[in-house]
């Protein structure tokens, strides 16, 4: 059985930026890309070096998909969908996040 959980204020993510929140035991990393409420949300553990970054990595675009890229490694993960682009075996995990009531949510 999936449950949302709460998080923050959709205003506590800046645009363009991500933040790490604490979610059923796990560190999930959270985006806003844009100044809407379009949010994805991925784990904030970096495969390559086992280190929790992702949420404070560079957002950018790369053939029409949003990336981040991590701040140690510079490796790039979907937003999406936690594919990473240099080496599909170090992906991550991605959850269902929404905006409920201005509140951020996570499913996981």
């Amino acid at each position: 059985m999936s449950q949302w959980t709460t998080v923050c204020p959709l205003e506590a993510i800046l645009p363009a930026t991500g933040v790490c929140a604490l979610v059923g035991g796990q560190q999930i990393a959270l985006f806003r890309p844009y100044a809407d409420d379009q949010l994805f949300a991925l784990s904030n553990i970096d495969p390559f070096a086992q280190a929790s970054v992702l949420s404070r990595g560079i957002i950018a675009e790369h053939q029409g998909e949003l990336w981040v890229a991590s701040p140690l490694k510079k490796q790039r993960f979907r937003l999406r969908d936690g594919l990473c682009l240099e080496d599909e075996t170090h992906s991550v995990p991605a959850w269902p996040v929404r905006v409920q009531d201005g509140n951020v949510q996570v499913n996981a």
